[in-house]
């Protein structure tokens, strides 16, 4: 909703509205209300009631007396867009009530950029990405259209589109913290981790107590060679502790200790479908429901629409699935209260949607972390962290908050890929040259890992570098990268550059690599069990941290401990 022109810009630069963004909420629902209403609309008193409790963040008080007015005014597009940014106010589904206000206000372009944002929450990022493009088109200033538009371009996985959106709003205005914030987590998905810490601090310093930015800060860490395990701890404490401040956590438990019951296990995650966490999930779950289905239950708390088998495969594993995105933190917290969880399981850690805020709340007696993330949480309410010897070593468990809890040999489990794709004959014996390849994240290709392909390429003559990740499908990316690399003397023929694509045909392009590159020192750990199950031996170089030891974990146990590397000279010889 839209402050009068007199009051303080919603944007936190300290200007009176009129001066500032002058028609823009940064990224938050807006409803404007005419001069004039007619008849079939609220009286001015009434939209001014509306929008002091807007102002005054009384949610739960606007919801009332918008649906209040409703039943006189039931084709107001200016209520529903109200009642929509009440129930946002409280993190509940407001989908419906901005669809109601965009077929009563087609041309509203504040509408719009509010129908898109209840879009997005539901996973149809095609649909919103219109709304805010139809907002900008009726008000080119919409700020928080703008700042939107980058979200969703950033989750569709077009990340120069979604930077140069960020990069717009900031030249309008450059006191937003969510373009700082959005601006950051797209350009760490870039690699280009310097110019992404600057806003990502930049948010911090703006909005001290936003979770979403401090999380990507936290996950930027893992990339950094140098950064002190110390220092990073402690950056993760200061997480949460933020957190705590807000949290109230929950008294007694009614958690009837009865070891002939069943124990109940919630899992709270984004990624409970087609994605690293559910290709490792997937299994786990299925042996468990139908090994010990007598000893446990599990409920599912789902951050992010998926609809594909593995999602499917997951849901038939619960007793319970839980949609969480118009959840706040309080709500969440409760209905896992309510659930009676015994142990609740965070699957994202610092990645992105995590729910990480809601264990501040301490809903299940017993609260661990696993799987998703790679380092600590900072969270003091979470108990444990499940990890392997191979890829935590004794000595670095000093660097968690949590207490270690070991599993005997690893602490992944991969399901086989439905797709059947065949393991192809080794594609030098055809192409009478080596081909390397790696199809990690391109932000873990960091310059020492440039370098460090790049020796391996002069190394072995006539070799080739195949690339394939989401971001090589833009053009300027393929640019870039080419040029990293002829910086070493590596001629652009010597690379194969590919973007994403289906898992079936992703599969099948492990049928043209020789030997896998693991990237370091953030090593891949879905990408390496791919290539393997490809039958693609993969090289890894062991660092110190968790992260850096994921290749070690999986080499190990698959029985391949000469593929492991010391350091760089070991790597390339």
């Amino acid at each position: 909703m839209t402050p009068g022109r007199n009051d303080p810009c919603t944007c936190g630069s300290g200007k009176k509205y009129k001066k500032c963004c002058a028609g823009a909420a940064p990224a938050g629902a807006s409803a404007a209300a005419p001069a004039a209403p007619p008849a079939s609309e609220p009286s001015p008193a009434e939209r001014q009631q509306l929008v002091a409790l807007f102002q005054a963040g009384q949610a739960a008080p606007l919801e009332s007396r918008a649906r209040a007015l409703l039943t006189r005014h039931p084709e107001s597009g200016f209520l529903w867009n109200v009642l929509g940014a009440a129930l946002g106010m409280q993190e509940r589904d407001s989908l419906g009530a901005f669809q109601k206000a965009a077929r009563c206000l087609p041309q509203d372009a504040d509408v719009q950029s509010n129908l898109g944002i209840a879009l997005a929450k539901h996973g149809r990022y095609a649909e919103a990405e219109d709304c805010q493009r139809r907002a900008l088109a009726k008000k080119p200033s919409h700020l928080g259209a703008e700042v939107n538009l980058g979200h969703v371009l950033d989750f569709l996985g077009r990340h120069a589109e979604a930077e140069a959106c960020y990069r717009q709003a900031l030249r309008r205005q450059p006191n937003v913290p969510e373009a700082h914030g959005g601006l950051g987590g797209t350009l760490l998905k870039l690699g280009r981790l310097a110019e992404a810490e600057n806003h990502l601090r930049r948010a911090l310093e703006l909005r001290p107590d936003f979770a979403a930015a401090h999380s990507s800060l936290l996950f930027l860490h893992n990339f950094l060679p140098d950064r002190d395990p110390a220092a990073m701890l402690a950056e993760a404490r200061g997480f949460g502790a933020q957190v705590a401040r807000r949290a109230r956590p929950f008294p007694a438990y009614g958690n009837v200790p009865d070891p002939e019951r069943r124990l109940r296990i919630g899992l709270v995650s984004p990624d409970l479908g087609a994605h690293p966490v559910g290709y490792f999930l997937v299994g786990v779950l299925s042996a468990a429901v139908a090994q010990a289905g007598a000893s446990f239950e599990f409920f599912a708390y789902a951050q992010r629409a998926y609809q594909d088998p593995v999602s499917e495969a997951l849901r038939q594993c619960c007793r319970s699935w839980c949609a969480t995105p118009d959840l706040g933190d309080a709500a969440l917290a409760q209905r896992i209260r309510d659930d009676g969880i015994d142990v609740l399981l965070d699957l994202a850690g610092h990645t992105a949607e995590n729910r990480l805020p809601v264990f501040a709340w301490r809903p299940a007696p017993v609260q661990a972390t696993w799987l998703g993330y790679f380092a600590t949480t900072g969270v003091a309410e979470i108990d444990f962290l499940l990890a392997d010897p191979w890829s935590l070593p004794e000595a670095e468990a000093g660097h968690f908050s949590e207490r270690i809890w070991y599993l005997p040999e690893t602490r992944l489990c991969f399901a086989p890929p439905t797709q059947d794709v065949p393991v192809g004959e080794l594609p030098a014996l055809a192409a009478g040259q080596c081909t390397f390849g790696c199809f990690n994240n391109l932000a873990k290709m960091q310059p020492q890992v440039v370098a460090t392909w790049a020796r391996v390429l002069a190394a072995v003559p006539g070799s080739r570098l195949f690339l394939k990740a989401p971001s090589l499908g833009d053009a300027a990316v393929r640019r870039e990268v080419v040029g990293r690399f002829a910086a070493h003397g590596i001629d652009a023929a010597r690379l194969i550059l590919e973007s994403a694509e289906a898992r079936d045909r992703y599969l099948a392009a492990y049928q043209r690599v020789d030997i896998a590159l693991d990237p370091f020192p953030f090593t891949g750990a879905t990408t390496s069990v791919e290539a393997l199950w490809m039958g693609v031996p993969v090289l890894t170089l062991a660092g110190a941290r968790l992260v850096g030891r994921q290749g070690v974990g999986l080499l190990q146990n698959v029985g391949l401990p000469e593929w492991i590397a010391a350091d760089s000279d070991d790597y390339v010889a």
